[in-house]
């Protein structure tokens, strides 16, 4: 049983996370998130935690931002697009239920920017270094690192937030890129 709720967008996810996991679920019913599901996100958050699992697109992006800007301090769980795509469809609902558990076990708890890190953290010349902007591959290799490193892909400056939020380390930044750089040789 998986102790914190899990956020989805909708019936079909929860259908494919209980397949996968005991887990209780909101469904935010799209991208026009409703002020009665952002209170009982806030309401689940206070008791008991909160996953944010949402589609691999820029509709689940929209989504996580908002419900992350609502309520702060979320877990988030990523699929790989390639995980979640069927048929020309990216969701949530598409992916194995091998798929979700690893998703659900390597989730990454955002912290407050204001908070003092304890580890190096990631600069934009780390990205620009790896190749990760201002580079003519830069987006296929935010893909492949968002994928090794568990944030899922983003544009540049999304990709440097999320390494910020979720307190990616320069060692795991590092040993990521070197798997990225073995696999695209």
């Amino acid at each position: 049983m998986i102790k914190e709720v899990i956020v989805v967008e909708g019936k079909d996810d929860t259908i494919a996370i209980k397949r996968a996991v005991e887990a209780e679920t909101i469904e935010t019913g799209g991208s026009a998130i409703g002020e009665a599901v952002l209170k009982r996100v806030e309401l689940a958050m206070e008791r008991r935690g909160v996953i944010i699992f949402t589609d691999p697109d820029h509709a689940g992006e929209r989504i996580r931002k908002i419900v992350s800007a609502r309520v702060p301090g979320c877990k988030h769980a990523f699929l790989a697009q390639e995980e979640a795509l069927y048929k020309g469809d990216i969701g949530v609902e598409n992916a194995t239920p091998d798929a979700i558990r690893r998703a659900l076990a390597n989730v990454r708890t955002e912290y407050a920017e204001a908070t003092e890190p304890t580890v190096p953290l990631i600069t934009w010349e780390h990205l620009i270094d790896a190749g990760l902007i201002v580079h003519s591959d830069a987006a296929r290799r935010r893909l492949l690192m968002g994928n090794l490193l568990g944030i899922g892909y983003a544009n540049g400056k999304q990709f440097y937030k999320r390494c910020t939020m979720f307190r990616i380390s320069l060692d795991e930044f590092v040993n990521a890129l070197r798997t990225m750089e073995e696999t695209i040789e």
